[in-house]
């Protein structure tokens, strides 16, 4: 089982990530933002080196954090652990290059799509859940 991060653990394993420059097949595709599993991607090229999800899924709260007025699939939207769908996320890194990536499974009605999101320490934020 991947060890629960908190948000200066978090900090320090996108800042590592922020500072690979080399080429490498992971960044195919942009991955700024949300984005559903890239077909340039295998599965067996990432590890997951911790979780996000403190909560079991049925009890996480479904509530965004967008203070700015972005939007789930912003790429400024914030990295904020406590809100949806980081509260659900593993945390990945790419084992030819270190890039960490945010990992989840978005569980619609219909239909089930794994969803990727670049790591970016720029974007994390420490916000307190609020009801």
């Amino acid at each position: 089982m991947s060890p629960l991060l908190d948000v200066s653990s978090l900090r320090a394993i996108a800042q590592r990530s922020a500072a690979v420059s080399q080429t490498c097949p992971c960044t195919a595709k942009s991955l700024a933002g949300w984005e559903g599993w890239p077909v340039t991607l295998r599965e067996s090229q990432l590890r997951q080196i911790g979780s996000l999800a403190e909560l079991a899924e049925e009890e996480a709260t479904l509530d965004e954090y967008h203070p700015d007025g972005t939007s789930y699939w912003s790429v400024a939207a914030p990295i904020a652990p406590l809100y949806y769908p980081y509260n659900q996320c593993g945390v990945w890194e790419c084992l030819a290059c270190g890039r960490a990536y945010l990992r989840y499974n978005d569980d619609g009605a219909y239909h089930s799509e794994s969803r990727i999101r670049g790591l970016d320490p720029a974007l994390i934020v420490d916000a307190p859940y609020q009801r």
